[in-house]
């Protein structure tokens, strides 16, 4: 960002820095989706495993001071993202002043509401508990105000089941044809 911020002083294109949280989901329309190799993002990695092509998915602590001791992240909709990408783009076509914004819900989701998303949907996520990982926070929040007042933007895909569905759906649809 600060790079950014010293190539456009220096006459530069201007721009827009957008911090993702934990973009997740996929495609509604089932086309384009998240696969990694190795896969690090729990949406997908819960996925994987309750379709029976990853091993069960570790939890990384379940004594976090959290309502049900697993951490809790804030969890954005690859389309919400997608709309947030036009809404900058628009923003600095009126003449929007350079800056950064946090592209979240403001709200969280524990790794246990994951879970019983992931159960809802039919599809339960096998998995354990490990110990915390080191340097992990309980709680990651995005605060995405200044999307909302400078872009104009704010997430309407977001919700965790639909997440979960768009990201279970688009897994499904890629291991049938794998």
């Amino acid at each position: 960002e600060h790079m950014l911020a010293d190539f456009a002083a220096a006459g530069g294109p201007r721009f827009m820095a957008l911090r993702y949280f934990n973009a997740a989901g996929a495609d509604p329309g089932g086309e384009i989706g998240e696969a990694h190799e190795p896969e690090s993002h729990l949406i997908a990695r819960a996925a994987l495993a309750a379709l029976g092509a990853a091993p069960p998915l570790t939890i990384f602590g379940n004594d976090w001071p959290t309502p049900d001791g697993t951490p809790i992240r804030d969890y954005i909709h690859v389309s919400d993202l997608a709309s947030a990408h036009v809404a900058a783009i628009t923003a600095l076509e009126h003449g929007a002043t350079e800056t950064a914004c946090n592209l979240g819900t403001g709200h969280g989701a524990s790794v246990g509401e994951i879970l019983a998303c992931f159960a809802a949907a039919g599809a339960p996520v096998p998995h354990s508990y490990g110990p915390r990982r080191p340097g992990d926070p309980a709680r990651l929040i995005a605060d995405p105000a200044l999307a909302n007042r400078v872009l104009g933007w704010t997430p309407c895909h977001s919700d965790l089941g639909n997440i979960v569905h768009t990201a279970l759906a688009w897994h499904r649809a890629r291991l049938a044809r794998a």
